[in-house]
């Protein structure tokens, strides 16, 4: 009897173990109304009273009113559609800085496991799970039914995008979020297997996919990073320039048939095997040592990083003779030019005779970045809210972006 009732006992205790785990958990992603509307009201006190700078685009009397409407809707509203409607309202400063952490988990959402990418003639699965394989490399041409254009058009208000430019590099994984789609009214009910509308070898046809819980897939600069799981359309038996030793941030490489150095740099921070000024350092040096006549410098996958590394890049442009001539500096820039290197690229397109190629970059040229978390009181979950001007250009010289 005292075994029976000793592994009753703890029986009891880890039944009761698990009713406060979960209760625990659920009482992180439950809230009240009158919860969700408080932090609400603290968003709109806090960005009054500490962030009304942030006030360019969107004024202050539309971001109210848009406060208000969400206020009201809230009772009727899920948890995802909350998170979304929060992320919606901070998303209206439209920098790319100023963002909702809806990624913290706080309330669950789901993501399909494919990775796009926003091509000229329109967007593809660059990359699948290997469940999907039959999918690889397909045009999306709908989601549910709904065109992949007017499924662009609904979430495009919840990316925090400064151009159209930041929403194909950063903001076309939105397309992947059963819950976004849902509060955006893409999908009519909120589902985890959902039926893309694709065409590939010219032939179109349907594929359902089952979202998973968000994790970070294996990827790279917004890219698949092809594995056992993973697989990606890009024929991998030649790697372009630009996606080779991606395990560095930078890199250099000698074209002798074009008397060219080509420099990757993928972020503005140092490498651990070697930091930036050291680098740049030697790759000036091999330019005068050789028979170099031109520098390439790729930055097309650089979402930026910490800008007071910049200088060694710029002065080092400025001081070589042989580079700092029209026509010997080409750069190259993309759509996830962005933030520490888009200050690297204002300031290259100011001090030097650099040309430039590419895409037009992910930012605006003047632009609010470093953001500080504002913390919610109830629900905990932060909205990042820039804080730091960077003017690089004078104000009329400001635009959407520093294009080709």
């Amino acid at each position: 009897m005292k075994t029976i009732n000793y592994l009753r006992g703890k029986t009891i205790m880890i039944g009761c173990f698990l009713l406060v785990t979960i209760s625990s958990l659920t009482a992180q992603t439950s809230f009240t109304t009158q919860e969700w509307q408080e932090d609400l009201r603290f968003l709109q006190k806090t960005i009054h009273e500490d962030y009304s700078f942030l006030f360019k685009k969107v004024t202050a009397a539309d971001f109210d009113a848009a406060v208000e409407d969400f206020y009201g809707k809230i009772p009727q509203l899920e948890a995802h559609e909350i998170l979304v409607g929060f992320s919606k309202l901070v998303a209206s400063f439209k920098y790319g800085h100023t963002l909702f952490g809806y990624w913290e988990g706080v309330v669950p959402y789901h993501q399909l496991p494919v990775v796009l990418y926003h091509y000229d003639d329109g967007i593809y699965l660059q990359g699948v799970h290997k469940n999907y394989e039959k999918a690889l490399g397909a045009k999306l041409l709908a989601i549910d039914g709904m065109t992949i254009e007017k499924a662009l058009e609904r979430i495009r208000p919840v990316v925090p995008a400064e151009n159209e430019q930041f929403v194909k590099a950063y903001g076309i994984h939105y397309l992947t979020f059963p819950e976004f789609l849902h509060a955006q009214g893409v999908l009519k009910t909120l589902k985890n297997n959902i039926v893309l509308t694709l065409e590939k070898d010219g032939k179109q046809y349907e594929q359902e996919i089952t979202a998973v819980p968000a994790e970070r897939f294996p990827r790279r600069y917004g890219m698949v990073i092809p594995g056992e799981d993973w697989l990606e359309s890009r024929d991998l038996s030649e790697t372009p320039l630009y996606l080779k030793h991606l395990e560095k941030i930078y890199y250099y490489e000698y074209l002798p048939e074009h008397k060219t150095v080509y420099v990757r740099q993928s972020q503005i921070q140092d490498d651990s095997l070697q930091a930036i000024p050291e680098f740049y350092d030697e790759v000036f040096d091999f330019i005068e040592k050789n028979e170099v006549e031109k520098l390439i410098l790729d930055v097309r996958l650089n979402g930026g990083g910490n800008n007071y590394k910049n200088k060694p890049i710029v002065t080092g442009v400025i001081a070589s003779e042989k580079i700092n001539q029209t026509g010997n500096f080409m750069v190259i820039l993309g759509r996830r030019t962005f933030s520490a290197c888009q200050n690297l690229v204002n300031e290259l397109h100011t001090y030097t005779n650099a040309i430039f190629f590419g895409e037009p970059t992910g930012e605006n040229i003047n632009f609010y970045g470093d953001n500080r978390p504002v913390t919610l009181p109830n629900t905990k979950i932060n909205a990042l809210l820039s804080f730091a001007w960077w003017q690089d250009k004078p104000q009329w010289e400001n635009g959407p972006w520093l294009a080709p």
